[in-house]
C-alpha cells in the first residue's frame, strides 16, 4: 500500500497504464507457454548464495533492512546486498520504467497494490515452492498473486482497524470498545455525536472520513463484510450491481449524510489528536505517531477490530517483496528474500520499524499481542482480504474513489453509483 501525494500518484498511474498496455500488446517478446499468470515456480539452488544482489527499498533508507542485510552477508560470506532507497512519490513510476526496459534491480519491496499490475506487465518470477503460503494470513498472501499464481512474499502488513479516544466515548456512555456490529456501531456513533459541545466541548464529528484518494480501502471491507465482492474472479465479471455492494454503499454514505463526519477532508490524525473527532480507522502505524507527537494521550486511545454486518473482514496491504522476471542474480534474490521472511527476522524487523509482520509465527516471537493495542490488529489480519488480483486494479480503484467522493457528498445515489461503476470497471476491465 503506497504512501504518497494524490497528484503524483494518477501521474504515475496514468504513465503505467500506457506501459503496461504496450507491454500487454507485445507480450514483452517472451513465448506463449510462460508470462502473467502462467509462469513456472522460480527454483532456489542449493548451498549459500554468492555475488551481489541489488535491491530496491521503498522510502527512506531503512537501517533494520540494512542490519537484516548485514546479517545475511555473515551468514552467505560470499554475498553482498547492495539496498537503494527509492521514495514512494516516485517508485510506481521507476518500476514500472525499470521493468519496460529491461533495466530493473534483482529485487524489490513492492506496494501490496501494485503486485498484479505488475506482474501483469511480465516483470516478476512467480514464487519458488519452497516458499510456503501457510506460512502467512491468507489475505496477505493473495495480496502475492496476479490469476492464481503467486509472484512474491508478504514482507510488510497492513491493516485498518478503530482508533477511538477513550476519554470522549465514555462521555457518550459507552463502556469499553464501540460496537462491533454495523447498527451497534452507528447508534455509538450517534451517541457521540450528541456530546459535540457540550460533555465534550472541542469535538465536531463522532468519526473521521475518507473521501478520495484511497476511500475505496475503506469501503471494499464493507462489501467483503455482506458476503459480497466487486469482482468474481470465474466469471471474469465485475459485481457493482450486486445487493451487496448496495448494502455497502448505503451504509457508507449513512454517516457522512447523518453529520457524524466530515466531508471537506479533514485530516483525521490531527483532528483525533485535538480530541474533533472521537474515532477513526487506520493503520498500525498510527500508534506511534500518537505517542511520538502527543504522549499526553497515551492511555486515553485505544483500538478495536472494524465492526461488521454478516462476516468479519478486513483490507490486507503493505508491502511484498518481488524478485525481478531480468534479474541478475536471481538465485541469490530469492535465497535474500527467504532470509527476510523467515519468521525470526520479520520478528526483528516489525520490532525495529514498528511495522506488522505478515505471518502469525513472527506475530507470536515478536510478542506483538502483548500490546493491547495491538491484539486488533491480529484480529483483523486473520480475516482481511486483497483487492482483485487484475492488473487495472489502480484504475478501477480510482474510480471507485470518485464514485464514493460523489455519494458522501450527495451528489450521486447508491444505485446511480453502483450503474456508474458496473459500467466503468467493464469498459476498463481486467487487462486481459
Amino acid at each position: 500500500m503506497r504512501t504518497t501525494s494524490r497528484h503524483t500518484v494518477r501521474t504515475v498511474q496514468a504513465l503505467s497504464v500506457t506501459i503496461t498496455a504496450a507491454l500487454l500488446a507485445t507480450g514483452c517478446g517472451r513465448s506463449a507457454d510462460s508470462g502473467p499468470g502462467k509462469d513456472a515456480p522460480a527454483k532456489i539452488g542449493s548451498g549459500k548464495a554468492k555475488g551481489t544482489v541489488v535491491m530496491w527499498s521503498m522510502g527512506d533508507t531503512d537501517p533494520a533492512l540494512k542490519n537484516l542485510a548485514k546479517k545475511f552477508e555473515q551468514e552467505n560470506p560470499d554475498a553482498h546486498v547492495k539496498i537503494t532507497p527509492v521514495p514512494w512519490a516516485s517508485a510506481h513510476d521507476k518500476l514500472t520504467t525499470a521493468i519496460a526496459g529491461g533495466n530493473t534491480p534483482d529485487m524489490s519491496v513492492i506496494g501490496t497494490t501494485w503486485m498484479a499490475e505488475m506482474a501483469a506487465m511480465n516483470g516478476f518470477q512467480a514464487t519458488p515452492a519452497s516458499i510456503k503460503s501457510s506460512d502467512f494470513y491468507p489475505g496477505q498472501w493473495d495480496t502475492t498473486k496476479y490469476k492464481d499464481t503467486s509472484y512474491g512474499v508478504p514482507f510488510i502488513a497492513n491493516t485498518m482497524v478503530v482508533y477511538y479516544r477513550t476519554d470522549l466515548t465514555e462521555k457518550a456512555g459507552i463502556k469499553g470498545a464501540p460496537a462491533t456490529d454495523w447498527d451497534g456501531y452507528l447508534k455509538d456513533l450517534k451517541a457521540i455525536q450528541a456530546t459535540a459541545g457540550k460533555q465534550n466541548p472541542k469535538l465536531r464529528y463522532s468519526t473521521g472520513w475518507n473521501i478520495g484518494f484511497n476511500s475505496w480501502i475503506f469501503w471494499l471491507p464493507l462489501v467483503w463484510q455482506q458476503g459480497g465482492d466487486i469482482y468474481d474472479a470465474k466469471t471474469g465479471k465485475f459485481t457493482f450491481d450486486s445487493p451487496e455492494v448496495a448494502k455497502a454503499l448505503e451504509y457508507y454514505a449513512s454517516i457522512p449524510q447523518q453529520g457524524l463526519a466530515p466531508t471537506d477532508k479533514t485530516e483525521s490524525m490531527p483532528a483525533f489528536q485535538a480530541g474533533q473527532i472521537a474515532t477513526y480507522q487506520e493503520g498500525p502505524g498510527v500508534g506511534g505517531s500518537l505517542h511520538n507527537d502527543t504522549p499526553k494521550l497515551d492511555g486515553t486511545w485505544k483500538t478495536a477490530p472494524l465492526p461488521y454486518s454478516k462476516q468479519p473482514a478486513g483490507f490486507a496491504g503493505g508491502s511484498d517483496l518481488a524478485v525481478f522476471k531480468d534479474a541478475k542474480n536471481a538465485d541469490a534474490a530469492w535465497k535474500f528474500a527467504q532470509f527476510l521472511t523467515e519468521p525470526a527476522n520479520l520478528a526483528a524487523y516489525a520490532k525495529a520499524t514498528g511495522n506488522v509482520p505478515p505471518s502469525p509465527t513472527a506475530w507470536d516471537e515478536a510478542k506483538l499481542s502483548n500490546d493491547e493495542n495491538m491484539k486488533a490488529f491480529a484480529e483483523q489480519l486473520k480475516v482481511s482480504k486483497a483487492p482483485p488480483a487484475i492488473g487495472t486494479w489502480q484504475q478501477i480503484a480510482d474510480a471507485v474513489d470518485s464514485q464514493l467522493e460523489r455519494l458522501s457528498l450527495g451528489k450521486a445515489t447508491v444505485a446511480q453509483v453502483q450503474q456508474a461503476l458496473q459500467s466503468k470497471a467493464t469498459s476498463i476491465g481486467t487487462g486481459r
